[in-house]
């Protein structure tokens, strides 16, 4: 199997099978945010505990790219440091500019060959995006 085989297979499993998908019951920072080019939506919801994001959920339209790199996302950030969080979105930020990058959570890399399809990196960057957005609220609430 190819490795683009295998990194399709991965975005594909993340889009049919959602990780963190849904909302928080209780109060947590939520963004909104949308992607007008293509119409892709989501809404993250983060839990902050002590400095540290203790669980992220998201609801969401759009693509497999989008909602795959929602998925991944959330997983990926949990129990990580506000700051280790905003690091992450910027080495993924990165990775779009096909910069090279390796996370902790593997599968993210999967999202790697996005950049060479330029329409699709904002599809890719929006969870991530949100993220920031995400952390800065948290930080100034």
């Amino acid at each position: 199997m190819q490795l683009d085989d295998l990194y399709r297979r991965v975005i594909m499993d993340h889009y049919k099978n959602p990780r963190n998908r849904g909302k928080f019951e209780d109060d947590g920072v939520t963004i909104e945010l949308n992607n007008p080019t293509c119409g892709d939506k989501i809404s993250l919801q983060l839990q902050v505990q002590d400095g540290k994001v203790a669980n992220a959920r998201f609801v969401g339209e759009g693509c497999s790219i989008s909602l795959s790199s929602a998925s991944m996302m959330t997983d990926a950030v949990k129990g990580k440091t506000l700051e280790e969080a905003v690091a992450m979105a910027e080495q993924f930020s990165g990775m779009m500019k096909g910069e090279p990058a390796e996370f902790e959570y593997e599968d993210i890399e999967a999202l790697s060959g996005v950049n060479k399809f330029p329409a699709r990196i904002k599809c890719a960057m929006l969870a991530w995006n949100a993220l920031r957005k995400g952390v800065e609220q948290a930080d100034r609430g």
